[in-house]
């Protein structure tokens, strides 16, 4: 079972959507055993963008599954919406995943045989909860595709089957959001209208978006920017630029810190 702690030595404000405290995973053994993160403490507030850049290899997709409850960190503790995912089995970490946690990836993960409307509400059929066909019409016109609830992946361009992903991930209404790498396969205006509805997604609906991704211009949608190397926090900027972002990456190895 998940649990929840009034403690405040290590839980962060109670405003906190995501809490991460000490958390270090690594992956091989002896002298193969490379460390993706090393004692990771972060938190980030409720309805806010933030996003995880670093260089190849720096743990940002590592830190993002560990966040997600997509895999368990070999210590530390991860907390999302007050629960605690490093606890329980896998069972209930599924089971949780669904019902607070949203998805959207690089290669959109739809599928193909499915409608639009059938994609955008196939998490909630596997979580086994009621669909609201009225609810999941609505998220679909707010992303722009409320004239395509019948067609299928292959009828669609790239942005609008990423635009189908954040519906998906909205239509369940989760605390946050894990997106990783969302405008990597895109064109530059489709990943401007994807970029554009995450923040949406923040100012509009109130959830809280944590994205990975590599391109400054991206990382300067969201509130905040948390850089990682070699494992290891290495700063954090508020209000975005392109221009500071790419000079920060520039200089990560000047300075590491391990928390912020």
């Amino acid at each position: 079972m998940f649990r929840t702690s009034s403690r405040t030595h290590d839980t962060g404000p109670a405003a906190e959507a995501l809490r991460l405290v000490k958390v270090t995973k690594t992956y091989g053994s002896d002298d193969s055993a490379v460390a993706a993160l090393r004692e990771v403490t972060l938190g980030l507030g409720s309805g806010t963008f933030t996003a995880v850049m670093g260089p190849s290899g720096s743990g940002k997709t590592t830190l993002l599954h560990c966040a997600a409850g997509l895999e368990r960190p070999d210590s530390g503790i991860v907390r999302v919406d007050g629960a605690e995912l490093t606890g329980g089995d896998e069972t209930a970490l599924t089971k949780f995943r669904r019902g607070r946690i949203g998805f959207v990836f690089q290669q959109y993960n739809l599928l193909e045989t499915l409608t639009v409307a059938q994609n955008t509400v196939l998490p909630l059929k596997l979580a086994g909860r009621r669909v609201d066909r009225r609810r999941t019409r609505e998220v679909l016109a707010s992303v722009g595709l409320g004239d395509r609830l019948g067609h299928r992946p292959h009828q669609l361009s790239g942005g609008q089957r990423q635009r189908v992903a954040i519906a998906r991930a909205l239509v369940a209404e989760p605390r946050v959001i894990f997106a990783d790498e969302p405008t990597g396969a895109l064109d530059m205006r489709s990943a401007r209208g994807v970029l554009t509805l995450l923040q949406q997604t923040v100012r509009v609906h109130g959830r809280t978006v944590v994205m990975v991704t590599h391109d400054p211009v991206a990382a300067s949608y969201a509130d905040s920017v948390l850089f990682l190397a070699d494992g290891r926090l290495a700063g954090r900027m508020d209000a975005p630029t392109p221009d500071a972002v790419a000079e920060r990456l520039a200089h990560l190895g000047d300075s590491v810190a391990k928390e912020v």
